[in-house]
This record gives C-alpha cells, structure tokens and sequence, in this order.
C-alpha cells in the first residue's frame, strides 16, 4: 500500500502516483503604515495541497477504474483521512480535482496509457460533520459499490 485515502487504497495495482507533492503556507495580514514597511499579523494556516501525478497502463492496472471510483468519492463531499503507507495520518483532505491524459490509443479509441492528477485539499474536520452526514456517507458509498 502507499496511500489510502478514505476507503480507497493507492497502490501498485490500482493507481500508482510517481510524484507526490506537499503544499504549505501560512496567512499575515497586512496594514500599510506611513514612511514603514507594512505591519504583518499572523492569522493562521492556509490549507495544505497534495499533488498526486502518474501514469497507469491499462495492460497492468485498473487504473481508469480506479479513477472512475476516486471521482464518485468527490461526491461524498466530506472530507477524508489519508494517510501514508507507513502509518502515518495526514489528516482530513477533500478531493478537488482530478485530471486525465489518455495517450497511446488503441484503434478503438481506447487508451493504452493514462496520464492522471489528483488534488487533495486539507480541512478542519470540525467544519464539515453533523449529525446526519454518516447516514448520508452510507447511502453515497452504497451506490458507489
């Protein structure tokens, strides 16, 4: 495994990233002065970005497929835990986007290779769950399987 995100599983036979990258920054208001430089105020962090980018073959993967199920995932629209292969817990992310390159078609149109993005979005968990947000993640996940 070298990623899960929610109940979907990165890996060698599903959809292999070859490139993750980690976006951090942080936010300073700022109030212009007279003959000074501008006063910064920290107010917080912004919410961290994931990148993942690669290419899936269609001779060694499910990777169409297994886009196709990351994309009804973006339709939970709760956030997620992710978390490394390892172990480690990255917290909650949203899915923003997710972007698809087919190259190398067969003569039925059908792609040979597929080049993929998938943009992830840190949250606050405290901004999204209420009270009947499980019974809809059940109904959702329901109609995915």
């Amino acid at each position: 495994m070298m990623m899960c995100y929610g109940f979907f599983v990165f890996s060698l036979k599903t959809l292999p990233y070859q490139e993750m990258t980690l976006n951090k920054s942080w936010n300073w208001a700022s109030n212009n002065r007279v003959n000074k430089r501008s006063a910064l105020q920290f107010t917080g962090p912004n919410n961290e970005t994931i990148t993942l980018s690669g290419s899936v073959f269609s001779e060694l993967t499910h990777g169409r497929v297994s886009i196709e199920v990351l994309e009804r995932m973006a339709y939970l629209s709760v956030p997620l835990p992710l978390i490394q292969g390892d172990g480690v817990p990255l917290g909650f992310f949203v899915l923003n986007g997710v972007e698809r390159k087919y190259t190398e078609l067969d003569r039925h149109g059908a792609p040979r290779k597929i080049n993929f993005t998938i943009k992830l979005t840190k949250v606050d968990i405290s901004d999204f769950f209420d009270e009947g947000i499980i019974k809809d993640i059940i109904d959702i996940i329901d109609i995915i399987i």
